[in-house]
């Protein structure tokens, strides 16, 4: 009998280092998304407040604690990184297994992006903590600031050898023009 094992959705192929920018995947337990019911959005909110001390974030951004995130992730949808309970509040589904997340590092990191995404991610435009739904080449992603030099990107899982490879030949290119 064939034992089948668990694999993340960047296996094999992370993390990975292109000219001092450190690419590395990001596992998380549990992705939640979160849409609020029509006329439901501060009861949401205030539901998550009071189960993971965290309420709906801002447009375009994502907030977080020791034990949870919540990061917008479109009109009236947030991914929360918990789990949680929303019954009448919202409708909730898991994507836990849904999403390929990369965290990109390092000096020259915004160059790197600035070569994929179509979007100012300089400090003074897109701080830490903003978040944005984006294209990445031909990817549709998620793009969040979460220190200085460091931004994760979320992709649908089955794009997750594309967006390694992605990262990787735009990190090529920052190094060789170094």
């Amino acid at each position: 009998m064939v034992k089948l094992l668990p694999l993340s959705p960047s296996a094999n192929l992370l993390p990975r280092e292109v000219g001092g920018i450190a690419l590395e995947e990001v596992v998380l337990d549990r992705i939640l998304s979160v849409a609020p019911f029509r006329g439901q959005a501060k009861a949401t909110s205030a539901a998550l407040k009071n189960q993971i001390g965290l309420g709906l974030s801002a447009v375009g951004r994502a907030t977080s604690n020791r034990r949870a995130r919540v990061l917008w992730a479109g009109h009236r949808i947030w991914l929360v990184t918990a789990e949680v309970t929303l019954d009448g509040f919202a409708a909730v589904s898991d994507q836990s297994d849904a999403w390929a997340i990369t965290r990109a590092s390092g000096a020259g990191v915004e160059d790197m992006l600035a070569r994929l995404v179509p979007m100012d991610l300089r400090p003074s435009a897109f701080r830490n903590g903003h978040t944005a739904r984006t294209m990445l080449r031909h990817m549709s992603v998620s793009i969040t600031r979460v220190g200085a030099q460091a931004f994760e990107i979320m992709a649908m899982r089955s794009m997750a050898g594309t967006l390694v490879h992605e990262l990787e030949s735009a990190a090529r290119g920052v190094a060789a023009r170094r």
